[in-house]
């Protein structure tokens, strides 16, 4: 590597660490509690928990590593533990999953502390392929076992991913199965046919799709809701969208913490991805901290 890409690299891990120390800031400040993540000298995290339909907690707030990789993928996670994350987002797909274990290694953090998820690609679908898969995952992340492990797309052989899926659960190999970007006639046709229900769904979430009724439709059925993108990374103009601004200025908080606060109080946990911007590294430092 030369020493402009290298110092580009170095750049880049700075924004995506304040990217992490904001997005827990942003999500717990001024909710009546003396705890703030990521606050220096603290040893544990102190994000919450919500219980999933099976009884596993999980943390409401995630660290995801979509694009990342190399040794920025394993920084960034590393550092993403020491500011008290616990719920570390990856997939197949990413192709990062060696880094991100990497990363969990040099964070120093027992594997107990931590709630890991992975996802089965479309083609790794049906279950002999997704069996495959998941201990290519396991091997790739350095781990025995997986906290979360979820279809990522309703596509392909997901009849027979979920039959793999749902017997590593119950030899356990994972703590929790759940699915991604699924409707909710995609879920009811799962439901149908197995007997364990997702006990996540990982959806597209933010306040220009607000997926309002596909959250309603899962919580009777105890499917937790879990938004990735929720801060739209970057798009329509969210850090100064007008309507979210008059909300920020009455609580003196900015745009995206009245993002972050909103999807929390409708109980949705949140894969806080490293808030890639769609327009380029143009808030490379944050200017929505203030």
């Amino acid at each position: 590597m030369n020493q402009k890409n290298h110092n580009k690299g170095i750049k880049r891990r700075d924004f995506l660490k304040t990217s992490a120390a904001f997005a827990g800031t942003a999500m717990f400040m001024g909710m009546g509690t003396s705890r703030l993540f990521g606050a220096p000298g603290l040893p544990e995290s102190s994000i919450e928990n919500v219980t999933l339909n099976n009884g596993v907690k999980m943390p409401i707030l995630g660290f995801g590593t979509y694009g990342l990789n190399g040794e920025v993928c394993k920084d960034s996670v590393a550092d993403a533990l020491s500011l008290g994350y616990r719920l570390i987002d990856t997939a197949t797909v990413y192709r990062n999953e060696e880094f991100v274990g990497a990363g969990i290694k040099q964070s120093g953090i027992k594997r107990e502390e931590l709630f890991i998820t992975s996802k089965v690609w479309v083609d790794d679908s049906g279950y002999e392929k997704a069996k495959i898969a998941f201990e290519t995952s396991l091997k790739k992340l350095g781990t025995d076992y997986l906290d979360l492990y979820l279809i990522h797309r309703p596509r392909g052989d997901v009849k027979g991913s979920w039959k793999a899926m749902e017997e590593l659960y119950k030899e356990g190999k994972i703590r929790a199965i759940g699915v991604s970007n699924f409707e909710p006639h995609q879920l009811d046709e799962l439901m149908a046919d197995f007997d364990v229900t997702p006990a996540v769904n990982q959806i597209e979430s933010h306040a220009f799709f607000q997926q309002n009724k596909a959250n309603a439709y899962m919580k009777p059925h105890k499917i937790q809701m879990e938004a990735w993108a929720p801060l739209a990374e970057g798009r329509n103009g969210l850090f100064t969208n007008e309507t979210l601004a008059a909300i920020g200025k009455k609580y003196n908080k900015s745009n995206a913490q009245v993002s972050l606060r909103w999807h929390y109080q409708r109980g949705i946990m949140l894969s806080l991805a490293h808030l890639r911007m769609r327009t380029g590294w143009k808030i490379s430092t944050f200017s929505i901290l203030s």
